[in-house]
C-alpha cells in the first residue's frame, strides 16, 4: 500500500512538474523566463483563428496603397524585432475609431481613423512598433494566460448577456480576448519598444511622443473620454516624457544618423481617406437605420445602442436584457434560410407563419435554445423572434433575442422593428457621402484658424480640425505648408 502511494505520488509530481517546465518560456525582450500556457504555435493559431473575426467585425478599408503601406512599413520593423521570424500581419480595418491594437501571433490592426490623425511617417512608425512590441513581448499571451471568460459580452461598447453570445456571431476566442487588458508595465515596455524599433528603421521617434500630445487634445476635446488607444494605457504626459527620453537615448546610438519625419509624403498619402462614420455603410438618422448601398431601412428602438459592421447590425437596450442582430441568411428560400439556421444555431422552433411584410415576402419564426455549461451543468434558455425577409437577391433575416422571463418586455420592439423593414427611396438618403480629409497648401501665413477658414473649414469644426492636424488653433502655418481640412 505504502509503496503504490508513493509511485502515485512520484507521477503526479513528475507531472506537475513537466506542466511547469512545459508552460515556461523564454520572453523574447526580456530574456527572463515566464509562465504561459500558450506555446508559440499555439499563439499563432489563436492569431489565425480571431483574423477572420477582426475582419468581419470591422471590415478592410478600401485602399490598397494604404494596405501596401502599412504592410511594407510593418515587415521592415519585423526583421530588426526580438521576433523576426514570426510571420507578421498588417491590416487597415475600415472603423471611425482612433485605435491600434495586436492580437497574438502577429496580427496588427490599425484602424482608418488612427492613419487621419496622424501627420508624418515618424508617429506612424512610433505607434507600428509600439504594437508590434506587443507581439515581441508576448504580452497579449501573458494576459490570457491570466484571463477568464467574462460574464458579459461586450459588442462595439454595448453590454449584452452572454448567453445571446451565439447570435453575435463572435467564437469563444475572440470572446476572451475582447477582455484582454495590458498592464500599464507592459504598455510602457510597448512604448519603449516602439522608440527602439522606430529608431531602428530611421524615423525620428520624437514624433511618436509628441502624437501622444495630439492623443491628449483628442481626449480633451471629448470630454475626457479617452480614445481607445489611450483607455488602458499610462497618463499621456507621463507617457510623451519617457517617450521623449527614450527616443534621445536610442538616437545617441546611431551617431551622424538622419532620422526621418516625411510628413509631407505622409499626408499626401492620407489625401481622400474617409474621416469619422461612412454612411454609404449605413447610418442612423431620426430614429431610422438606413443603408444607400442596399436601399434598405428600418427603425430603431428608442434608446438602444447600436453597433454596425460588414457582417451585421446589432441592436441592445442600454440594461443588456435583449438583443437584436440584423443579417443575411444563409439559403435561396426563406424555408430553406430558417432551417439552415434552427440547425446552425441549435434552436428548437415553437411556431412559424408565412406573411408579408410591406411588399416583401417574409416568415416569422418563434423559438428557444438551451446551452448547458459543461464545467457547472447549468441549462441557459432564451427565446428568439426570427423574421426572415425575402428582399432582391438576399434572404435578411432579423433576430430578437431575449430570457424566457423577459422576452414579452421587449417582443413589441422586436416586431415594430421587424415589420418596419421596407425598400429605400429616399434618393438623399442614398446618395448621402461621407467626409473625407482633403489635403490643400495654405495659401497664405497667419494662423491656423485662419487657414482653416480659408480653406472652407465650418466654424463648429475649427477646433477638431486643429487637433486633426496636431496643432493648436493659434498655431502659426507659413504660406505652402500642407494642412489637412474637411472635404467630401
Amino acid at each position: 500500500m505504502k509503496s503504490g502511494n508513493s509511485s502515485v505520488i512520484f507521477k503526479f509530481t513528475f507531472l506537475i512538474c513537466f506542466f511547469f517546465i512545459a508552460a515556461c518560456a523564454i520572453n523574447p525582450v526580456s530574456g527572463k523566463k515566464e509562465f504561459v500556457l500558450m506555446s508559440e504555435q499555439q499563439e499563432i493559431a489563436l492569431g489565425a483563428e480571431s483574423d477572420p473575426q477582426v475582419i468581419a467585425e470591422y471590415g478592410l478599408y478600401d485602399n490598397q496603397a494604404l494596405q501596401d503601406f502599412i504592410n511594407t512599413r510593418g515587415q521592415e520593423m519585423v526583421k530588426i524585432s526580438h521576433r523576426p521570424n514570426l510571420k507578421f500581419t498588417y491590416r487597415i480595418v475600415d472603423s471611425p475609431v482612433v485605435n491600434a491594437f495586436a492580437v497574438p501571433g502577429g496580427y496588427v490592426y490599425f484602424t482608418r481613423g488612427i492613419m487621419a490623425y496622424f501627420n508624418n511617417e515618424a508617429e506612424f512608425a512610433g505607434v507600428l512598433g509600439h504594437e508590434t512590441g506587443h507581439i515581441t513581448a508576448r504580452h497579449g499571451v501573458e494576459q490570457y494566460t491570466k484571463s477568464t471568460i467574462a460574464n458579459v459580452l461586450l459588442i462595439g461598447g454595448m453590454v449584452v448577456s452572454k448567453e445571446f453570445a451565439a447570435f453575435a456571431n463572435t467564437a469563444q476566442t475572440a470572446l476572451s480576448l475582447l477582455f484582454l487588458k495590458y498592464s500599464r508595465d507592459d504598455e510602457s515596455q510597448a512604448d519603449q519598444l516602439g522608440a527602439e524599433y522606430s529608431t531602428k528603421v530611421d524615423f525620428d521617434a520624437h514624433q511618436m511622443a509628441d502624437f501622444f500630445k495630439t492623443l491628449k487634445s483628442l481626449s480633451d476635446d471629448s470630454g475626457g473620454s479617452l480614445p481607445t488607444f489611450l483607455s488602458t494605457h499610462p497618463d499621456p504626459s507621463d507617457r510623451y516624457n519617457k517617450v521623449d527620453k527614450a527616443a534621445t537615448e536610442w538616437q545617441a546610438k546611431y551617431p551622424g544618423e538622419t532620422f526621418k519625419v516625411n510628413r509631407d509624403k505622409y499626408l499626401k498619402m492620407v489625401d481622400g481617406i474617409v474621416f469619422g462614420d461612412d454612411p454609404r455603410q449605413g447610418f442612423v438618422e431620426a430614429g431610422v437605420f438606413y443603408h444607400p448601398e442596399f436601399k434598405f431601412q428600418f427603425p430603431v428602438p428608442s434608446n438602444w445602442q447600436l453597433q454596425n459592421s460588414p457582417s451585421q447590425v446589432q441592436m441592445a437596450p442600454s440594461n443588456g436584457k435583449a438583443l437584436m442582430i440584423f443579417t443575411i441568411a444563409e439559403g435561396n428560400s426563406l424555408q430553406t434560410a430558417a432551417t439552415t439556421t434552427a440547425t446552425n444555431l441549435k434552436l428548437t422552433v415553437t411556431n412559424s407563419r408565412q406573411l408579408t411584410v410591406n411588399g416583401f415576402a417574409a416568415m416569422e419564426v418563434l423559438s428557444t435554445q438551451d446551452t448547458q455549461d459543461p464545467n457547472t451543468g447549468t441549462t441557459t434558455s432564451i427565446a428568439v423572434k426570427s423574421m426572415y425577409i425575402q428582399y432582391k437577391q438576399n434572404i435578411y433575416v432579423f433576430h430578437g433575442v431575449s430570457t424566457p422571463g423577459d422576452f414579452q418586455s421587449y417582443a413589441s420592439q422586436f416586431d415594430k422593428t421587424m415589420t418596419g423593414f421596407k425598400e429605400l427611396k429616399d434618393q438623399a438618403k442614398i446618395n448621402v457621402k461621407p467626409d473625407r480629409i482633403k489635403v490643400v497648401s495654405v495659401a497664405k501665413s497667419g494662423t491656423l484658424t485662419q487657414a482653416l477658414q480659408a480653406a472652407g473649414v465650418p466654424a463648429d469644426r475649427i477646433k477638431e480640425f486643429a487637433i486633426v492636424n496636431g496643432m493648436s488653433q493659434s498655431d502659426q502655418v507659413s504660406a505652402g505648408t500642407l494642412i489637412k481640412v474637411l472635404g467630401k
